[in-house]
């Protein structure tokens, strides 16, 4: 073994202790904050955080990971929690069933959108799910005509500009009475932590250096031997199953769902709290998120200047620290280890 592999494997044999680390203290913060926290308003912003942090990894995932720069995320998210609530609404469905299923659901919307963008490249793609996102907002909003009656009301189809409401939860209100917002609470905890889980298996699995090479130098993965469009499908429906998952969750926890979830604001905010955190990086979605989600509440009696104050954090980010948040603490560790390293040879000496 020569000297100058040995740095490597030492950074490879350190990275899942930083992983470990930093899991555990996500697990302690989770366990510790329905304790910490007393008021309802600000537990709710945090299951908030949880589902924009998930869909974040996801979208993260796709294109910090694998190189494909999706903008149908928020569709996708959204198609899951509409193929959820409609299961509950127009087949009796209860919600725990109607949650995978909404999933899959979202597996296949995504991978037709796949079929017909993966083809392409680069901001091609970013434009063309942009265009199915924006199409789908339009179908529902747009979505005027009588599909049944429900009483003296007319219902339509997809629930038209109002959406669909009321049609099931977790069953926490029924179980912890006024303690159901913590029941939601750790409930969503679980799937943020399944989520991650499961993104981590699959960023350092041999499929995940498939697709992190896809990206970096797409031309060699090609010569050798990873089929592009394949492996880019697949990232698609992995990504599309844990974010139509949440999108189920995100419905079945506000009993509600309409079609301002599939905004263009709603979609800026996710690749914004990607930036922040760190593109490429595990925990740069969540890092992000809990930055602009504190920054927005703490600015959130500036009234129009809350808007103004968020985009020049995410200008600063972009400028100050081009990796994010979670690549310029990577840097400091680094220098700080070199410093370390530096300094151990001549305290040997001394002694």
């Amino acid at each position: 073994m020569t000297m100058s592999s040995t740095p490597t494997l030492m950074a490879r044999h350190r990275a899942p202790y930083g992983d470990l680390a930093m899991a555990l203290l996500v697990i302690a913060s989770l366990v510790a904050i329905p304790y910490v926290v007393e008021s309802r308003y600000l537990l709710g912003q945090v299951i908030l955080a949880l589902f924009y942090a998930t869909i974040a990894s996801q979208w993260n995932l796709l294109f910090g990971f694998a190189g494909v720069f999706s903008l149908a995320q928020m569709a996708i998210f959204g198609f899951g929690g509409y193929a959820t609530a409609m299961l509950c609404v127009y087949f009796g469905w209860n919600i725990w069933p109607a949650l995978p299923v909404g999933a899959v659901a979202a597996v296949v919307f995504s991978l037709l959108i796949g079929l017909a963008c993966l083809r392409l490249a680069g901001v091609y793609v970013a434009l063309l799910t942009l265009a199915i996102a924006q199409a789908l907002y339009l179908l529902i909003v747009t979505d005027t005509e009588c599909f049944r009656m429900v009483g003296s009301a007319c219902r339509q189809f997809t629930g038209g500009a109002v959406g669909f409401a009321r049609f099931g939860d977790f069953g926490t209100r029924a179980l912890f009475r006024a303690k159901w917002l913590v029941g939601n609470y750790a409930i969503v905890s679980v799937l943020f932590g399944f989520t991650m889980l499961c993104t981590y298996g699959i960023v350092k699995s041999p499929i995940g250096l498939a697709f992190r090479a896809l990206k970096d130098n797409p031309g060699y993965a090609v010569a050798r031997g990873v089929n592009r469009f394949q492996s880019q499908l697949l990232v698609f429906g992995v990504s599309a199953f844990f974010t139509g998952l949440a999108g189920g969750f995100y419905a079945a926890h506000f009993q509600a769902i309409s079609p301002g979830i599939l905004s263009l604001s709603q979609l800026l905010f996710i690749i914004a709290a990607t930036v922040v955190g760190g593109i490429g990086t595990f925990w740069g979605p969540l890092v992000g998120t809990v930055v602009l989600m504190v920054a927005d509440e703490a600015m959130r009696e500036t009234g129009e200047y809350r808007t103004l104050g968020l985009g020049l954090i995410i200008t600063a980010a972009i400028i100050l620290m081009p990796n994010g948040l979670i690549g310029r603490l990577g840097d400091v560790v680094g220098w700080a280890r070199k410093r370390f390293a530096a300094k151990a040879p001549s305290l040997s000496a001394t002694q």
